[in-house]
């Protein structure tokens, strides 16, 4: 298992004008990137924002640390919107746990295994057992000064408890203090790993909610509005992890103000399972990683940053980082909702750190000068992404239900069940993204919010590999199926989970499974058969085959496919449409995805005026044909809606103070030095003059005169360059 942590977040620093100014500032940040380092001229990335790590720095960064003012001072000196985020399951806290705070010694407050080992993040750095005196250490040493200093946003960042932990002393202690009895070891029992799991859950729910009611309360007594986010990892990755987080619980608690969705190559290539076989599907996992966490915060309005990452944490080579960051990137860009991005974590990683040059190399080398480049480039776009009301191709109104409680059956394993790779899960999800379905997610926690179902005409769901908290939830799915909607059960109700001590076996419920009692709401008998039953203007049909089947098993998924286009014929939507690619046009940036494994092996065609976005040299073409297995991300010149303006279409820096005159355009472009930039300018015709910081570097070879644009080449600085244009 991956142990490594990407740490994000974001906060606000007020000027002297107060709350009003740091609201502004706030609402123009589209983009921004994390780093627990003072500013450099090598890793200025020209983001809106930068998100400051700790105030004791990262417990990670061995070199020597900056003190937090300084580093804050230095990047505000540049521009940039200073944010701040720490830890909440981890970070450098050293002075708690060795007692510099309150003379006392909490190293027994970290996260504990069966084998009495501590789960350590670094040096004295444990993951936490949050306890009541963290909480107070919390809010007291970090929380506080960082608003007397006047931040007024607050990011606490992954909340995480690993389910193969919990046999602590600490944990025994909050155990008692919970459930009122003495604690039981989660190994010996599904009852016990259900009520342990449940535990981790809420003590990270409660750390939450009593750490930014605290941050916003003090902030008001200040005249502040403080803003508090939660970055953290899809509950799809934490549930094939084996960590335990509230989720898409915390999309409902008042004190939560957005999230970041901690999506890249690391989470999105742990391999799952389709057709019978295992392997890393990076593209595909991204795609329900993003998703996740989009339908998580959909019904409630909240705020939401996507994530990708140039490299990874786990060390491999510049090969590997590159093809898997067009995928995530592609799968982030292929939620036209969401406008907000994460651009990196880390950059003095990426750019300053060495990999292999290749999986067949031990050589190792800094990033790339193609590949800084080709990366520049495309978080450059990130700050002119458009929201578009534009869907992804594809047939839509399919879904797959998601709960909390995927994340409680993972480990330990119990009377020989198991859900290898989160099967269960990806048995009903990808059988129709690779078919080129535009799958989405459901999160059973939302359902009381009338959105939450809205757009989904099909709903596929297992109690398999989760069960549901909250009896309410049938309330809603009986609502719905009752109203026209149509529900797949797929699950023999047999795991050893289905008999845990929960609502519907206690306080006067006797339902061998949570199933039954959402069937008796439809007029279904318990323990039904196999079969379709109607319901309303609905129907349900049940399927009695745990969904893990469809992916551990090779031409196994078939039969959902064809139970599902059954029920979405009866949905009135007529026909699935089964394909191998998605399109989706944001703007004037067009992105394709093509899927291998699936029901052809013909690559994607596509026309126009065409920039290649992952190409470093931004050629400019007429046709491109994408194969399986790739992604693509174009500018198509022909959707620019005034091709009279002269503009920069895409480029490896920022773009600052055009100037726009009868026959000249000229502006500063910015970016970290030691990179090397490439632009694609659209003019109205061929220029006569162009320069570089005054130098006249005009070739006629660079024009493209089919799709008026001019190629443009020098070696970046943050500081500026300035270029010029005459006609």
């Amino acid at each position: 298992m991956v142990n490594w942590r990407i740490l994000i977040g974001v906060g606000c620093l007020l000027g002297i004008n107060g709350p009003l100014i740091a609201q502004k500032k706030e609402e123009q940040v589209k983009t921004t990137f994390q780093t627990s380092r003072e500013w450099r001229p090598t890793i200025d990335n020209r983001a809106d924002a930068v998100m400051i790590y700790g105030v004791g720095g990262n417990p990670s960064d061995k070199n020597k640390r900056v003190p937090f003012e300084d580093r804050v001072k230095s990047w505000k000196d540049k521009g940039y919107i200073i944010h701040f985020m720490t830890g909440i399951a981890w970070g450098e806290y050293q002075d708690y746990f060795t007692g510099q705070w309150d003379g006392e010694w909490h190293l027994d407050e970290g996260q504990v295994t069966q084998a009495q080992d501590t789960i350590w993040h670094g040096h004295l750095v444990p993951y936490i057992v949050p306890t009541d005196n963290f909480l107070k250490y919390l809010k007291e040493r970090h929380v506080k000064p960082v608003i007397d200093a006047g931040i007024d946003a607050i990011f606490m960042e992954e909340p995480e408890f690993w389910a193969r932990a919990g046999y602590s002393e600490s944990f025994k202690r909050e155990w008692k203090k919970y459930y009122g009895f003495d604690w039981r070891p989660q190994h010996e029992s599904p009852e016990n790993t259900y009520l342990s799991n449940k535990l981790k859950y809420h003590l990270y729910y409660k750390a939450l909610n009593e750490v930014f009611t605290f941050a916003k309360a003090y902030g008001k007594s200040k005249g502040m509005d403080v803003k508090c986010y939660v970055p953290t990892h899809s509950l799809v990755n934490y549930a094939q992890w084996m960590i335990v987080s509230p989720e898409a619980s915390l999309a409902s608690l008042p004190v939560v103000d957005g999230y970041i969705a901690q999506v890249w190559t690391g989470t999105s290539r742990e391999p799952n399972y389709f057709n019978g076989k295992e392997r890393e599907r990076v593209f595909e996992t991204a795609y329900l990683e993003y998703g996740s966490m989009e339908s998580m915060t959909a019904p409630t309005g909240r705020k939401m940053f996507f994530l990708t990452d140039p490299i990874e944490d786990c060390a491999k080579d510049w090969v590997d980082y590159k093809t898997n960051y067009q995928a995530t990137f592609v799968a982030q860009l292929l939620y036209p909702n969401i406008a907000d991005y994460e651009v990196m974590p880390w950059p003095e990683r990426i750019y300053e750190g060495l990999y292999r040059t290749n999986p067949n190399s031990d050589q190792k080398e800094r990033i790339p000068r193609h590949y800084s480049t080709q990366m520049q480039v495309m978080i450059n776009t990130l700050n002119h992404m458009p929201l578009s009301e534009n869907k992804l191709s594809g047939s839509e109104g399919i879904s797959v239900l998601m709960a909390n409680s995927l994340m409680f059956q993972r480990f330990p394993t119990h009377e020989g069940y198991d859900d290898p790779q989160l099967a269960n899960f990806y048995g009903l999800a990808l059988p129709f993204l690779k078919r080129g379905v535009p799958v989405k997610t459901v999160h059973i926690e939302n359902l009381g919010y009338k959105e939450a179902l809205a757009d989904t005409k099909v709903l596929l769901m297992t109690y398999a590999n989760m069960k549901p908290l909250d009896p309410a939830a049938h309330e809603h799915l009986a609502a719905w199926v009752h109203a026209g909607g149509q529900l797949i059960y797929s699950g023999t109700d047999s795991d050893p989970f289905q008999t845990v001590q929960e609502w519907w076996n206690t306080a006067g419920n006797t339902y061998k499974a949570p199933a039954d009692h959402l069937f008796e709401k439809m007029d279904i008998k318990r323990g039904a058969d196999s079969g379709v039953y109607a319901y309303g203007k609905g129907s349900v049909q049940i399927i009695r085959m745990d969904p893990k089947d469809y992916a551990l098993k090779a031409n196994n998924s078939q039969q959902l496919v064809d139970i599902t286009q059954e029920r979405y014929r009866a949905s009135g939507s007529g026909a699935i449409a089964f394909k191998n690619n998605f399109y989706l046009q944001r703007g004037p940036f067009e992105l394709i995805a093509v899927m291998d494994e699936s029901v052809s092996e013909e690559n994607y065609t596509i026309r126009g005026t065409l920039i290649d976005l992952f190409d470093p040299k931004l050629p400019v073409y007429s046709t491109r044909s994408i194969s399986p297995g790739q992604q693509a991300y174009f500018f198509n010149i022909d959707l620019v809606k005034d091709k009279q303006k002269p503009q920069v279409l895409a480029a490896a820096s920022r773009v600052y103070n055009e100037k726009i005159a009868k026959a000249s355009y000229s502006y500063v472009a910015k970016s970290p030095i030691e990179t090397t930039n490439i632009s694609r300018i659209l003019l109205p015709r061929l220029p006569k003059s162009v320069t570089i910081d005054g130098n006249e570097v005009f070739d006629q070879r660079n024009w493209d005169e089919a799709s008026k644009t001019y190629l443009l080449g020098f070696e970046n600085n943050p500081d500026g360059v300035e270029v010029a244009f005459v006609w």
